[in-house]
């Protein structure tokens, strides 16, 4: 399995039978200077994780396609490697999936993560993000999170964005952005 194999099997972590939530497409105004929308998600910390309690921190959101697969292990390894060093700026790190709270928390005690893992079972979250969209793989379509990371900054704007990324060497350049808009 490849590190971004994880990403077709996004669509194993379907909603509740009957749902067609997931039927949303993306929100294709979400840029960098725009106000990041709000949400409140269930989070492996107890309780919901609500974006607007926030303010006045950096925030950075990683979106995901599912827990406990190779690419999204790796990813959530860096985060958690790399979590001092946010700390240190004044940020906060959460990973968001479709996954639901049980596998989550599984992902966190397994890999020892140390940040918060957010609940989007229905993807609306990650519909108004535009991070829910169509894929494609091996001559297959079907919709899943497009692996994607946001810096949003204290006022709630999106300061940077990165679509479709690719693992190695993200971490850093969301650290080294991060670092940027500090300077700046």
């Amino acid at each position: 399995m490849t590190a971004e194999s994880c990403s077709r099997l996004a669509v194993e972590a379907a909603p509740p039978p009957g749902s067609d939530s997931f039927e949303r497409v993306a929100n294709p105004s979400l840029e960098e200077g725009k106000r990041a929308p709000a949400f409140t998600l269930p989070s492996t910390e107890g309780g919901s994780f609500r974006l607007t309690e926030h303010r006045g921190r950096w925030v950075v959101a990683y979106f995901y396609p599912k827990d406990l697969t190779p690419g999204c292990t790796t990813e959530a390894e860096n985060f958690r490697d790399a979590l001092a060093s946010f700390e240190d700026l004044g940020a906060l790190v959460v990973g968001i999936s479709p996954d639901p709270l049980e596998r989550h928390e599984r992902f966190v005690e397994k890999h020892d993560l140390n940040f918060p893992l957010l609940v989007d079972r229905d993807a609306k979250v990650a519909s108004k993000y535009g991070v829910w969209r169509t894929k494609k793989n091996y001559g297959r379509e079907y919709l899943g999170i497009v692996r994607s990371t946001f810096l949003i900054d204290p006022s709630g704007k999106v300061a940077r964005l990165w679509d479709n990324i690719r693992v190695k060497g993200h971490v850093e350049k969301v650290l080294a952005a991060l670092e940027e808009e500090l300077e700046a």
